[in-house]
């Protein structure tokens, strides 16, 4: 059984395990047709996006807080805000995630537990009807 004190930051395998994850996510996105619709939200070059995920994750998942520390606090709804986001764009998403997670994710706990964090998250970024 796990430590109620041990994050998932610790569980996943620290950054590089977040890095791989990231890695994994944005080429999906980048690949899978079924994800076209967030993909032509970004710019061509996803490197950016991509340094910026990491560090969010890292802190969100209980590690270095690195995005604080260089952005300030995520306010991810507002940062979001420009972007239609209703459930096409939340289902695209998370399908990038899923599939990601059960790449990287060798712990079907933690899997669970991550895909039913960001599926919360997700929804809260909708900020268009269907």
């Amino acid at each position: 059984m796990q430590s109620e004190q041990t994050t998932h930051y610790q569980r996943i395998g620290g950054a590089e395990k977040i890095h791989a994850l990231v890695d994994r996510f944005y080429h999906l996105m980048d690949e899978l047709p079924e994800a076209y619709g967030i993909r032509k939200m970004h710019t061509e070059d996803l490197q950016v996006v991509n340094d910026k995920l990491f560090m969010f994750l890292s802190g969100w998942m209980g590690g270095p807080q690195l995005f604080v520390e260089a952005f300030g606090h995520p306010l991810l709804r507002r940062r979001h805000l420009p972007f239609a986001i209703g459930d096409a764009e939340r289902d695209q998403w998370m399908l990038c995630m899923n599939q990601a997670l059960d790449d990287v994710v060798e712990d079907e706990a933690l899997r669970r537990e991550l895909s039913d964090a960001f599926t919360k998250v997700a929804d809260h970024m909708r900020n268009r009807a269907g």
